[in-house]
Order: C-alpha cells, then structure tokens, then sequence
C-alpha cells in the first residue's frame, strides 16, 4: 500500500487590522458673504491601525479641510466620523474634547505653539487640557522629566526653557511633533508639516517624523502635494476638486 501523501494545513488568510478611523459621506462648505463654497463632496475614507497613509492633492482640492473634519476639529455639515469605534461628531462637546485631546495627536504646517509658554511647557499642553489642575499639580515632575526625554530624544535638550520666538523652524516644528505625541495617541495627523521649512531642514523633520510613527506603530495621515514625500507611505490617497480620485 502506498504511504498516504501529507498534505499542508491551509494557511488562515490574515485578520484585516483594526479600522482606527473611518469617515463616511462627509461633506463640507462655507459661506462667503452671499456665496455657498462647497469643499467637501461625499468623501468616504478609512485609516487602519498602524497605517501610514498619504492624502495629496494639489492645493484647494479639500486636504486640509478633510483633515480638520477627520480629527474633530470642524463639524461637516453631514456624514460621520469614527474614531476607534466611537462617532465624534455624536458626543457631547465636553466628551469630544477628551477624545480629540487623548486619541489624536496634531502637527500643522505653521506649528501653533503658544508663544508665552517655553518649548518644555507646549509639549506638556495636552496633559494640562486633559488633568485637572490638581491632578497635573501632583504629577508635575513626572510631567517634566517625561516631556523633557521627548525633547531631547528630539535633539531639543538645550533649547527646553526657549521660547517660540527663540527657535527656528525645524526646532518649533519639533516641539509641536513632541506636543501632538506626548499622550501617545493611537492616531497622528500631520498637515503639510515640512511645507513651511527648508528642503534640508523638512527632510530631517519627516524622516524623524516617520521614525516616530514606525516606532510607535501609529495610525498615521501625513497630507502632502509633494509624490516623493507621498511615496514614502504605505498607502497614496489622491484628491480632486473635494472628492478622492484614487487610492481610496
């Protein structure tokens, strides 16, 4: 009798990751005096976990106002977003707040730090929103002693009582990276952040960037116009005229 052949267990096709965003529908316009400017029209999208995606588009196609609407910063007038399950646009206001402030981190182009706080205190911005005073109060040292090995694995050790005015460009934009991961948000969204900087200064800052989200493994939208910083990510997404053209 001839040996039975063995065969192989088929192999389970792998789990999809978790989807950590998902928009649906969302569209967006804006008054203009008498004028009704559409922006947004009908975009679906969907961010997975440990995802580096690309959102580019030439200027004016909606990026930026997708953007906004994906990290609960501005209300679409219709669709949904949800974030890690939980439809931002439906919670109260106190509630979305704390979403927005633990789950996602930010990074614009122009950096938006506080000019009368030093480096050191922007970083610890998030902490002092989400704790109460007397919380924060009783964990300032552990606050400072963690913010401050943020900024110097961020090359910033010497510059942590400066303030804005006194940092250049990659500095600042340095210091915002380490404010939007100082509570280790599972979502990052970065808006154009070399867009304001020198060719050589941006490309030390994205590659420190996408250090941090590899390390990380964070959910990641880096909207860009520039293919070759787009083609750093995993996934492209294109946009046209308020509407994703591609990759989608």
């Amino acid at each position: 009798m001839e040996p039975r052949s063995r065969t192989s267990p088929r192999s389970s096709p792998p789990a999809p990751a978790e989807v950590v965003l998902a928009a649906r529908g969302i569209t967006k316009s804006y008054e203009i005096g008498e004028r009704r400017l559409e922006i947004l029209h009908g975009v679906d999208l969907e961010l997975h976990a440990g995802e580096l995606l690309a959102l580019v588009g030439s200027s004016g196609a909606g990026k930026s106002t997708l953007l906004h609407c994906l990290g609960l910063l501005d209300r679409p007038d219709r669709g949904t977003v949800e974030l890690l399950g939980v439809s931002g646009w439906d919670v109260p206001l106190v509630e979305r707040a704390r979403v927005r402030n633990a789950q996602v981190g930010f990074v614009f182009q122009f950096y938006h730090l506080l000019p009368e706080l030093t480096a050191l205190e922007n970083v610890l911005l998030p902490a002092m929103i989400g704790e109460s005073r007397l919380t924060f109060t009783g964990k300032k040292k552990e606050h400072r002693e963690r913010g401050a090995a943020l900024l110097e694995r961020f090359g910033l050790a010497e510059r942590m009582t400066h303030r804005p005015s006194q940092l250049s460009g990659g500095e600042r934009q340095r210091v915002a990276m380490a404010r939007a991961l100082y509570l280790d948000p599972p979502l990052l969204l970065a808006d154009e952040p070399t867009g304001n900087l020198d060719s050589a200064t941006g490309a030390a800052v994205l590659e420190l960037l996408l250090e941090e989200q590899r390390r990380r493994r964070l959910s990641m939208i880096l909207v860009t116009h520039d293919e070759k910083i787009a083609q750093k990510c995993e996934r492209v997404v294109s946009m046209k005229d308020g509407r994703i053209v591609g990759g989608g």
